[in-house]
């Protein structure tokens, strides 16, 4: 089945333009850069854990600047102030009233750089936004627009400074992922050549603000997930909540990100209807970070302890 046989209006073959043009720019990480696309048209959050100088930054802009959409940057430290994030009013001696000066999480898609870094008093400024899509300043509420991603990136390495996310503001990213070293051949490419971060500023959208909620409302109405697939999904949701290995399984929020990913990973497979395998693809970048580990399981691979969990449960025929 090709994109045309789908039963919606854009052609697939747009998502793959994207992928090819910002291959370019990404270098041998090609799968950071499908799942990041995959978490940002299901409408979701992208948390990226890896160590510095790995092509973060430069994987959030490019993302921005192929779909045409706004982008803003948040670089977080420990004085980060919540309207930093917000914005904030600022009183107009010309006309006698105070003037809203809206923050960078106004913007189509949100990088927040180390989030880790920011105290808990603002990173709790990123729930409302994430989770309600609006921000609340000084008693009055602003929406925010309705194409909107944060992507964050916290360094793994560096502990000395950080302030680890709680539960409650993982939850709220739809998928965790990380990009890795690149391979050999890569990297020799990339030392060749140099650094492309200025040419990403550079990149023609290949579709628009329009189209990008049309393909977002497409894959959230359009593609089907049969009883089967509901079923499968609500017996992986339960294993996690029985697992020896976790002490909290999933949440409902948990089962959600599942069956939203899963479409969009249909779609861009050129598919109108779910099957386990878009659901078993993805399930190490959209559970181990929304559940707990029990104490003595911290440090073994928690990735490969998901797997293993969702390995227990029978896949319909």
């Amino acid at each position: 089945m090709n994109g045309k046989d789908l039963a919606i209006g854009i052609d697939i073959d747009k998502i793959h333009n994207i992928k090819d043009s910002l291959s370019t720019y990404l270098q041998g990480k090609e799968k950071p850069l499908a799942l990041s696309l995959v978490s940002f048209f299901s409408r979701g959050h992208l948390l990226i854990e890896d160590l510095p100088g790995l092509g973060k930054t430069t994987l959030a802009i490019g993302i921005a600047k192929s779909l045409g959409l706004t982008f803003g940057r948040i670089q977080c430290t420990s004085d980060l102030l919540p309207t930093d994030i917000t914005g904030l009013s600022i009183y107009n001696k010309t006309v006698g009233e105070f003037d809203f000066h809206p923050g960078p999480i106004f913007n189509n898609i949100v990088l927040c750089d180390e989030i880790n870094r920011a105290t808990p008093k603002t990173q709790s400024a990123l729930l409302e936004a994430m989770e309600e899509k609006q921000v609340t300043i000084e008693g009055k509420t602003y929406k925010l627009p309705k194409i909107f991603c944060v992507i964050a990136t916290q360094n793994p390495a560096e502990q000395f400074g950080t302030f680890p996310l709680p539960e409650s503001q993982l939850d709220r990213f739809m998928m965790k992922i990380s990009i890795g070293y690149p391979s050999r051949q890569a990297e020799k490419e990339i030392l060749k050549i140099g650094s492309k971060r200025e040419d990403i500023y550079l990149i023609e959208p290949v579709v628009g603000h329009d189209e990008v909620s049309r393909i977002q409302d497409e894959i959230f109405h359009g593609v089907h997930v049969s009883d089967k697939v509901l079923e499968y999904t609500l017996s992986i949701i339960q294993a996690t909540r029985t697992s020896e290995y976790l002490s909290a399984g999933l949440s409902t929020r948990g089962a959600l990100t599942i069956i939203g990913t899963a479409k969009t990973h249909a779609y861009f497979n050129d598919r109108t209807f779910v099957i386990p395998e878009d659901i078993r693809d993805l399930v190490e970048y959209t559970i181990p970070h929304r559940v707990i580990f029990r104490e003595e399981y911290e440090n073994l691979n928690k990735r490969e302890i998901v797997r293993s969990i969702v390995d227990t449960v029978s896949t319909p025929l």
